[in-house]
């Protein structure tokens, strides 16, 4: 996949002849399969030193897929039958580097990206890296006619501005530096943010002999995993295709009250529009249980309202109440890092200010002059895949047209002999 059309110069400037895919996660290597299987060459870049690093690093023991299986996989390759219908983290990480090696996808790891910007003079963009396992800090001037943005949207941490946090004795954590509860047995917690991550969290503490204390300050959907032993996702898939939004909406909830009951009166309020309309307008996912809401009930997770204050020894809560803590953990969500080193008009156009493509779904994924964008779709694996079935398709087209890469040559040749 990394195939070079001309040699590197003195001053590190490396000619790609294909794109440059920034982000060696599902999206990016999805991304590169499709581009292979069209016969378009290019070159993955990562800033860590392995294919989703996201997964290796910043994900916690216990995590498995919330979907099935199938709603999972990467183009061309099923996962294996033997996998469970929701693999774990271990089993997703497996099928990751199995799909790289499949489809030769060998990434140039320990790239940080300082800058990617368009150059009107040439029409090309000019990729800045630099080579984190050097010590001299050498950078790279990777040259394209197309860039692929597949950092994501889960590529930093979130971190709340919660008033006294800085001066909390007890330790303060990201879920992503969260492994296991058996760190805290015995401790109480609290775990601010009740999505996905924040309930599965304050489980595993609950299972794991710890006190979890969950702050739910805004409303939230709580569905059941599987309807009738069947996932509550593929159900939803289905009927949406024979039936309206709203009423599938309808059904959800109705189900969700019936394996729950009124979650209001467990502190977590229902937002009043509907869980598939919300996520389509406003990109909010509706939390899956996997046992949480069983704790909640029995109070072996205490639901609390938003965070007031914290104090040197827990937090002070806008109901009044006070506890003491031993630990809190920031289950707040990741962000887009694009602002950080996408430059020019490009950025500001094609992305708003939280590095997100200004266009939704499904027409976020192509800007102007080459750039493209994959994964930023809020619709997990299965958005990620639509997007570069799309963007591998439309590089590919421009890709087999001779006078456009005999341009392209004749110009790098042209720039790199002048540095």
């Amino acid at each position: 996949m990394d195939r070079l059309a001309s040699s590197e110069t003195e001053a590190r400037c490396v000619w790609v002849n294909g794109p440059v895919v920034i982000g060696a996660g599902p999206s990016g290597l999805a991304t590169a399969a499709w581009l292979g299987r069209l016969g378009v060459p290019c070159v993955v870049l990562d800033r860590a030193d392995r294919i989703a690093s996201l997964w290796h690093y910043r994900t916690y023991d216990r995590l498995k897929l919330h979907l099935p299986k199938q709603f999972c996989q990467l183009p061309f390759l099923p996962f294996p039958p033997h996998f469970p219908e929701y693999p774990s983290k271990h089993q997703f990480l497996s099928y990751l580097h199995s799909y790289a090696a499949k489809f030769g996808i060998r990434p140039r790891f320990n790239q940080s990206v300082l800058s990617t910007q368009f150059d009107p003079l040439c029409g090309l963009w000019r990729v800045r890296t630099l080579d984190l396992a050097a010590d001299s800090g050498r950078t790279t001037e990777y040259i394209c006619k197309w860039v692929v943005v597949a950092s994501g949207e889960n590529a930093q941490p979130v971190l709340p501005d919660i008033p006294g946090l800085d001066k909390f004795n007890g330790r303060v954590l990201h879920t992503c530096a969260y492994k296991s509860g058996e760190d805290f047995r015995g401790q109480r917690v609290l775990v601010v943010g009740c999505g996905n991550s924040g309930m599965e969290v304050s489980l595993d503490l609950c299972n794991q002999g710890a006190k979890p204390y969950m702050v739910v300050r805004n409303s939230v959907h709580v569905l059941p995993r599987e309807i009738l032993g069947f996932s509550t996702f593929g159900v939803a898939m289905g009927l949406l295709k024979c039936f309206p939004l709203k009423l599938v909406d309808k059904f959800l909830l109705t189900c969700a009250l019936v394996a729950f009951g009124d979650t209001k009166k467990h502190g977590i309020p229902r937002p009043k529009v509907g869980p598939l309309e919300l996520k389509n307008v406003a990109g909010k996912t509706p939390v899956l249980d996997v046992g949480a809401l069983s704790k909640i009930r029995d109070r072996k997770i205490k639901v609390m309202r938003g965070v007031k204050e914290v104090t040197c020894c827990g937090a002070k809560f806008v109901d009044g109440q006070e506890v003491e803590f031993d630990a809190i953990i920031l289950a707040t969500g990741y962000k887009s890092n694009v602002p950080s080193w996408l430059k020019g008009t490009e950025s500001t156009v094609h992305f708003s200010e939280d590095g997100m493509p200004r266009l939704p779904f499904p027409n976020g994924w192509k800007g102007e002059n080459g750039l493209y964008t994959v994964g930023f779709t809020r619709r997990g694996i299965l958005g990620a895949c639509a997007d570069a079935t799309k963007i591998a398709h439309d590089i590919a087209e421009q890709w087999r047209t001779p006078a456009t890469t005999e341009t392209t040559r004749f110009i790098v040749s042209k720039r790199s002999s002048t540095q």
